[in-house]
């Protein structure tokens, strides 16, 4: 295995009203809030959606652990669906500074390319600001789709910190 560079980037919304929405207009679509969220539905939606993106940091959580994480205030899971088929989800987590971050947000494989990222990411904003954020912020890195950061900017998220790491491909 030979490392692989690695950028991540933080982005940010400041005020509601610098989201660019782009809801789809799609009577099959659905949002469902998991409360609770079974650990094994999390789990799932971690591993398919996360899979081809490199996410590996909870696929070492017991499930005590990974509970724990689910029931903290401020931790809310949000799947969406299309004609009932799951096709991806979201992940809110409030932090201690009033801000919400978006801890995770993807699609499942085979739901790419049709504006439903665009439509989740939407979708994921105003839940946070509807929790009560004083700023709503996520990052993204160059293990991530293509389409990830264009869809963050297009939506009105702005970069505030960029790091870079080393991975082991």
């Amino acid at each position: 295995m030979s490392p692989v560079a690695v950028t991540r980037t933080y982005l940010q919304l400041l005020a509601p009203g610098a989201l660019r929405g782009a809801r789809l207009d799609d009577p099959s679509l659905s949002l469902e809030h998991l409360d609770p969220c079974p650990v094994a539905a999390s789990r799932r939606l971690y591993r398919e959606v996360g899979a081809a993106w490199h996410w590996r940091d909870r696929e070492a959580w017991s499930d005590d652990r990974y509970a724990a994480y689910l029931g903290q205030a401020g931790v809310s899971t949000w799947v969406l669906r299309r004609g009932g088929e799951v096709a991806g989800f979201f992940e809110l987590a409030g932090q201690a500074d009033g801000s919400v971050e978006i801890a995770l947000l993807g699609l499942r494989p085979g739901f790419e390319g049709r504006g439903l990222g665009r439509h989740l990411l939407t979708c994921a904003v105003e839940a946070a600001w509807r929790a009560g954020a004083n700023r709503v912020w996520l990052h993204t890195c160059t293990l991530d789709s293509a389409a990830a950061l264009p869809n963050y900017l297009a939506r009105g998220f702005s970069p505030y910190r960029e790091e870079r790491y080393e991975v082991e491909d």
